[in-house]
């Protein structure tokens, strides 16, 4: 079985502020490496494509066994993207954050 993944505007926003965070923390570096940014948002395309096989493998979130957090790591953190398991055949992403923000935006 195979879902269909999709991002919310809201998850779509979150990737683009990790994506600046990334980009203006290397920028101000002495010697930033600026593939970072590019390297990070691979890693989330990529731990987000999971879930087009196997979404009920990961941890659930709240009481309802289709709301379920995807742990994508990078680097020595990550990333966590909130997910909604809508029915046989569809996912949702509505929310994406670096593992060391206090919760989703």
């Amino acid at each position: 079985m195979s879902f269909r993944v999709r991002l919310t505007r809201e998850a779509e926003a979150d990737v683009q502020r990790l994506f600046d965070f990334v980009l203006e923390r290397e920028l101000a570096r002495d010697g930033g490496d600026l593939r970072l940014p590019e390297q990070a948002i691979e890693a989330l395309r990529a731990g987000i494509a999971t879930l087009k096989a196997s979404p009920f493998t990961c941890r659930k979130a709240a009481q309802s066994p289709f709301l379920r957090e995807l742990v994508i790591p990078f680097g020595r953190t990550g990333y966590v993207a909130l997910f909604e398991i809508e029915d046989a055949s569809n996912v949702v992403v509505v929310a994406v954050r670096h593992q060391l923000e206090d919760d989703y935006h």
